[in-house]
Parts: C-alpha cells; structure tokens; sequence
C-alpha cells in the first residue's frame, strides 16, 4: 500500500528548515564563482588589447563574457525549469571553466579568436551567479524575499573583491604553469568554478525550485493544467510573453537591464582608462575590487529597502547614485585618481538597488511554477543588452573617451528614473 502524500503545511514547514541551509549553500558557491569571475574581469580588457593590438578591440572580451552568460542562460534556464537549479548552476560553471582554459591557452600563444570563444564560454560562471539569486527565492516567504535574495548577493562581496587582488599572485603562478603572465587569474578562476560545481552537487538538496513547486501543486493541483506547456519547460520565448503580459515583471525586467547596462559599460573600460594614465596593474585591480565591494557589500540594505519601503523607490535611489557615479569617474583624468575611485564605488552601489529591487520584483510578480522562464528570460535581455553596451564602450571609448561614455551611461540611468517614474500606477511604490 502506497503511503500517503505528506500534508501541505508539512511540506511548508519543511521548506522553511530547507531555505537557511539552501541560502548558505548559494552564499558559499557565490564567493567562490565570484572569484573566479572578478579575476577575469579585471585582465580581460587588457590582455584583449594586448593580443589583438587594438584599444577599440579591446572591450570585446568582456562584452562576449557579458554576450556568452546572456546566451547561456537560454539553456540553463531550461534545465532548471526541467531539472531543478542545482543542475542548472552546476552545468553553468563547468561550462565556465572550460572557458577559463581557454582564455589561458589563447592569452598564451597570442590568438584573439580564441580569447574571444574562451571568454563567451567564461560568461557561464555570470549565468550561474545570477540565477543563484533566484534560486534564494524559491522558498522564501514573500515578506523576506528581498533580503534571502541580497544575503546571497551579498556572498559574492567575498570572492569578487579577493578576485581582482589575486593578479599580483597570478603572475607567479602563470610563470611556474609558462603561460601569459595575466593568464594566471584564470587559474585561479578555473579552481574557483569547479569547487562551486562540486559544493552545488553535494549540498543543493533538495531542490528548493522543485521543492517551492512541490508545495505550490499540492496547494493547488489546478495550476500545473493551466500553466503553458513551454512554461513549465522553461522556454525563454514564452517567458518573454510572460514578461510583457505581467506589468510589475516588466518593470522589474527593465529596471535591473537599464541598471547593468550603465555599469558593464563604464566598468569594462576602466581598466583600460586607468592603463592610459601608466597606473600599475594592481592598483587596477584594486580599483575593480572596491567597485566589486559597492555592487555587492551593501546589498543586503538595498535588500531590506526593497522589503520596507518598496522595489520603485529603491531603484530611484540607485538611479541618483549612478548618476553622481558616473559624473565622478567621467571626470577624472586619466590613471587612478580618488575621483575615479570614489565613482566606481558609486557605480556599484547604484547598480546593487537596481538589481536586487528588480530582480525581487521578478521573483514575486508570477506563479512558481512559470518563473525559471521568466528569470531566464529577464537575464536574457539583461545580458544581450549589457553585451552590447559593452561593445559600444569600446567604441566610444575610441572615439571620444572615458569622460564621454560616462556621460551617455548617465543619461541611460536618468531614462530609468523617468520610466520608474511613470510606471508609479502600474508597480505601487510601496512594493
């Protein structure tokens, strides 16, 4: 005789005994992809242009990082949706580390193309760190679903700000391994993602996706029937269709875009904007981890903001801050300057309210059972849409400088302030 499904409100309080440890788990994978993911940011640019000879080459490699995770979340958005987000974020960093090798190998004998395919598939590891937020949610009730997101956000503080610092080292290990001197910070991205891969294999159990669906079938079987099919198969198309048929996930949807596009923008030319006024490549790197700290070191305030006082006001607040962020860093010269420090510390932070207050909004505007489509969808177009800002950095950046870029990211963070704005009867701006 087969036993009895255990009761809702069992598998409810199961749930909340699972979210503490499923939150630890994404916050100990966060620090370690986030390791590996700073350490590429902040050679890429610079080993880009080194390779290829070019200043206004040089933005693609972080663009085709930002275009690689921004394509692979298609797939990896269809096996969460199918299988859960444990294999999902496994998959994506494994992807990533092959991505890693490859930027190595390519760095090493000096071939563009191949830097260029290493750093797509590097974009993997982005994939996984943004799903990872998501996946605090699955479980989480929807007063505190803000701040389970921001702790994990918060994770990545550890790892991102120690990735930049460890270019100094990696030369020493690039020159034992006899690669390029630069290369060795994808070493130590490559040990980064695989010991994710493995702590999300042992530790993701159960699911807590599979599990937030479990409970949300057994509240209420109907649900499952009428949901579309390519929903619960994770399709991004009909996320898309779902993004533009919910109001509130649009919104959010264009406030985390518009909020990344004006930091992948000015940050992947920093590097290079500092090169050019002679600055040593450790002080680079240690500009990149203070603007790696104010993305991710207060987002468990934006996190609590976005749960107080509402997703709207919060990103209002992070479009004045991005907008004083890129006035300061557009004015600097050339070279590390204080000005230029203080900016893209700014630049984080504002980055951190738009992204955890629209993503927040993401997770709660449509049932459990269709978000693994709409979250896929979301980063879809937020990640195109950074790719191509980034590519059109270094345009910019070419053509007319560091100070002009700043200016058009500032102006790209005031349209968000204005449609916020307008939207004010669409998303309450009390959440």
């Amino acid at each position: 005789m087969t036993a009895a499904p255990p009761p809702t409100d069992a598998l409810t309080l199961d749930a909340h005994r699972v979210q503490g440890r499923t939150v630890l788990t994404l916050m100990g994978s966060q620090t370690l992809g986030g390791i590996g993911v700073a350490s590429g940011i902040a050679v890429a640019a610079i080993v880009a242009a080194e390779v290829s000879g070019s200043d206004a080459l040089s933005g693609l490699a972080n663009t085709t990082q930002v275009l690689g995770g921004a394509l692979i979340t298609i797939p990896v958005a269809t096996l969460m949706a199918t299988h859960g987000r444990r294999r999902g974020l496994v998959t994506a960093y494994l992807i990533g580390s092959v991505g890693a090798v490859l930027a190595i190998t390519a760095a090493t004998i000096g071939s563009f193309w191949l830097l260029l395919l290493g750093t797509t598939l590097f974009g993997a590891s982005t994939t996984a760190n943004s799903q990872a937020r998501y996946a605090a949610t699955d479980l989480a009730v929807p007063e505190r679903r803000g701040r389970q997101l921001s702790w994990v956000v918060w994770a990545t503080t550890i790892g991102s700000v120690l990735g930049p610092n460890m270019v100094g080292p990696g030369k020493w290990v690039a020159e034992q391994l006899g690669v390029h001197p630069l290369s060795g910070a994808w070493v130590f991205s490559l040990a980064g993602f695989l010991v994710a891969a493995v702590l999300l294999q042992v530790a993701l159990r159960p699911d807590p996706l599979l599990l937030s669906r479990e409970i949300a079938r057994r509240a209420a079987p109907a649900q499952e029937l009428t949901m579309p099919v390519a929903a619960r198969r994770g399709h991004v198309d009909q996320g898309l269709r779902l993004i533009l048929a919910t109001p509130a996930a649009l919104w959010g949807t264009v406030a985390l875009t518009i909020g990344h596009v004006v930091m992948v923008a000015v940050m992947v030319m920093t590097p290079l904007h500092m090169k050019h006024g002679a600055a040593e490549i450790e002080v680079i790197g240690l500009v990149i981890s203070l603007h790696i700290l104010g993305m991710y070191g207060l987002s468990p305030v934006a996190g609590l903001l976005t749960d107080r006082i509402g997703a709207p006001r919060v990103v209002l607040i992070g479009v004045g801050i991005l907008v004083l962020a890129v006035a300061l860093a557009g004015l600097s010269g050339d070279g590390f300057s204080a000005g230029l420090t203080a900016g893209l510390v700014l630049l984080g932070l504002g980055w951190s309210c738009t992204m955890v207050a629209g993503s927040g909004t993401i997770a709660g505007s449509v049932p459990v059972a269709e978000r693994a489509a709409v979250q896929g969808a979301a980063d879809l177009v937020m990640g195109l849409s950074a790719a191509a800002g980034g590519a059109l950095a270094g345009v910019v950046m070419a053509l007319w400088g560091y100070g002009v870029l700043c200016a058009l990211a500032g102006v790209a963070a005031l349209a968000l302030g204005a449609f916020t704005v307008a939207r004010r009867p669409v998303v309450s701006l009390k959440g």
